[in-house]
């Protein structure tokens, strides 16, 4: 049987709303599903769909990267057919998943960036080792769909009508900007459900040969590092992964190539790992304060241009940042503290955002930078709704485990 007949099938939606309803999401989306599904506007679909008719054209968008200032490239199918296709991905997920090396973790079942890191803190020897890590510049829009089809073909062998139905997907060179049709080259499709399936499946070949090599390697998505007990061989190991992307008709991001040597420890989707202790990696800690400082200073343009007070500036900041860290986004991705409790083992870097945070709020209030920010208590910042990262990651702490930190 096709997967696409599941997508027609009401047990096979309930399923799925079980899963979706056990991980970390906003209330409104689940509701949202609960009433697409109450409602079987999948049938529709479902029918189109069987009867060959045209899929809908995806919306062409320019977004922000997650924990980011930059911009990326991403395409959005209507909501009804949106949401078939992140049931669809569910089931290709789980039914091809035997396909996949032991060093890939993006969109797997069962496997988190949490498992990427401590699966490489578990190999022997690691702490003595070199590393080599690589971000693939704008993956999932670069690739080759012409030469990525027939891997698809072969990969859905055993369900041809599935296979009908995606080529044509990747195939349509037509999508929508502000209403208009253009036509342009837009790989895997960023942003559509699908295209995790496929970034998984397009370097499998990749995974599978640094596993044979017996390489301490992890992957996820566009992200790349492995391990080696020697410079000389670190150099080798880099020299054939650009030689693969490159057949792949992909390349490497330049400014996101790093060498780490055994006593600088190394990073990773955003972490830093040294001496045994995980924490947020540098980076993205400065990353997320110049986001603080940037917002702070637009706030105090608006409370000096409007005549609001300092409180409500910082109430404005509190309600962002609670959002943007410390709530389940929209769409697929986890929240940032999602990302990051269930990995980090100190809470040294929340500390530093913490402080950083109140000193931005106290400047917010108090109008001043001098020592008289201070007037700002503490319990002043929590009648705003202040809510503190080293709190939340103590309380996650503690829930995931039944002990206190």
């Amino acid at each position: 049987m096709s997967l696409l007949d599941e997508l027609s099938r009401a047990e096979t939606w309930e399923a799925f709303y079980q899963y979706k309803t056990g991980l970390v999401r906003p209330k409104d989306e689940t509701k949202a599903l609960r009433a697409y599904i109450d409602r079987r506007d999948y049938l529709p679909v479902c029918g189109r769909i069987g009867r060959g008719e045209p899929f809908p054209l995806p919306r062409r968008a320019v977004i922000s990267k997650l924990h980011s200032e930059k911009k990326r490239v991403v395409y959005i199918y209507p909501e009804p057919e949106n949401t078939l296709l992140k049931l669809l991905t569910w089931l290709m997920l789980r039914r091809y998943d035997g396909l996949f090396a032991p060093g890939l973790y993006s969109f797997r079942p069962g496997r988190t960036a949490k498992d990427a890191i401590r699966a490489l803190l578990a190999v022997p020897g690691l702490r003595a080792m070199y590393a080599y890590k690589a971000d693939i510049s704008n993956y999932f829009n670069s690739i080759d769909v012409s030469r990525f089809l027939p891997e698809l073909r072969q990969t859905l062998s055993d369900d041809p009508a599935l296979y009908g139905f995606l080529s044509g997907l990747l195939a349509e060179p037509r999508v929508l900007e502000h209403g208009k049709e253009l036509t342009e080259q837009k790989g895997i499709m960023a942003g559509t459900p699908l295209s995790a399936f496929y970034a998984n499946l397009y370097l499998r070949a990749l995974d599978r040969e640094f596993a044979d090599l017996g390489v301490p390697y992890a992957r996820y998505s566009d992200d790349i590092i492995f391990f080696a007990p020697t410079e000389e061989e670190m150099t080798a190991y880099a020299a054939r992964l650009r030689a693969v992307l490159s057949e792949r008709g992909l390349a490497l991001n330049p400014a996101k190539e790093s060498y780490y040597t055994p006593e600088t420890g190394w990073t990773f989707l955003g972490f830093c790992c040294r001496g045994g202790a995980i924490d947020i990696a540098p980076a993205t800690l400065d990353k997320l304060k110049a986001k603080m400082r940037r917002k702070t200073r637009a706030l105090a343009r608006w409370r000096d241009r409007t005549g609001h007070t300092g409180a409500q500036a910082a109430a404005a900041f509190i309600r962002i940042f609670n959002r943007k860290l410390l709530e389940a986004p929209t769409g697929s991705e986890l929240s940032w503290s999602s990302w990051f409790f269930s990995v980090i083992t100190t809470a040294d870097s929340l500390h530093e955002i913490d402080r950083y945070a109140q000193d931005c709020l106290r400047y917010l209030i108090s109008g001043k930078r001098t020592k008289a920010r201070y007037n700002v208590r503490y319990e002043d910042l929590k009648a705003l709704g202040y809510r503190s990262l080293v709190h939340g990651y103590y309380e996650h702490h503690e829930k995931e485990t039944g002990t206190a930190l």
